[in-house]
């Protein structure tokens, strides 16, 4: 039986965004009653509302409940960062201007607009299909399996680095892990004043951690098969001396 989605190289833009929040932990809200940041405070409904439970000391709640109109306008910013320490971690943001309406025990706020922006520059989000994208199926697994690929692994990160071209890897002193999706995995390769990113496709894509195992296992035999790095070799040793 084949694979019941379509296949593509990297998540769609909608379902990008939808994963940075998802993931993210923080966020930050400006409004008219100023800007705040809150840590925790967020959930996404399944039609891409943002509920906010916010503290009973904050600004922007009481401004909220107290506005004039009813629904004061706000644009909240969300960071997608790095779970593995690498060089400018932030991956991605996401802009949303709309505006909150408040509801029992939260605030909810709908998007009027959407922005992503990633190494590729800024890009507006569709926001009908924004209201119907789900999150990659390893938003919320990534970071434990980042954390777990770079610590406890970094002779399988040195191995798939034979899967990268070697114009790509010229200068290079350090390789690590900075994403991974249900369609594949990102390297960040470091160079002394300078990094690039490099993407490994999986052959098909992975919907839960078992299935991403076995694309990794694949990737690693792929990388088992391939020549030396040679490059990478020489500048860590370079640099060791």
């Amino acid at each position: 039986m084949g694979d019941r989605h379509s296949w593509t190289a990297a998540p769609a833009t909608a379902q990008r965004a939808r994963s940075v929040l998802a993931a993210a932990w923080s966020c930050a809200v400006t409004a008219e009653g100023g800007r705040e940041e809150f840590i925790g405070v967020h959930t996404v409904a399944p039609d891409g509302r943002v509920l906010l439970r916010l503290p009973d000391d904050s600004a922007l709640g009481t401004a909220a409940i107290c506005a004039p109109r009813g629904e004061p306008s706000a644009v909240l910013e969300f960071a997608d960062v790095s779970p593995v320490p690498v060089r400018h971690r932030i991956r991605a943001r996401l802009w949303m201007a709309g505006w909150f309406t408040p509801e029992d025990e939260h605030l909810t706020f709908r998007p009027t607009r959407a922005v992503l922006r990633g190494p590729g520059g800024a890009v507006v989000v569709d926001l009908d299909e924004y209201a119907a994208a789900e999150p990659d199926p390893l938003a919320l697994a990534e970071a434990q399996l980042l954390t777990h690929l770079a610590d406890a692994h970094p002779d399988a990160v040195e191995r798939l680095t034979r899967l990268v071209e070697p114009e790509s890897l010229h200068g290079a002193v350090r390789v690590q892990p900075l994403a991974v999706d249900r369609h594949g995995l990102t390297l960040r390769i470091e160079r002394v004043r300078s990094h690039g990113d490099v993407r490994l496709p999986f052959h098909r894509p992975a919907d839960d951690v078992g299935q991403l195992t076995e694309r990794m296992h694949v990737l690693l035999t792929q990388a088992g098969t391939a020549g030396c790095p040679r490059t990478l070799q020489r500048q860590r040793t370079e640099s060791e001396g």
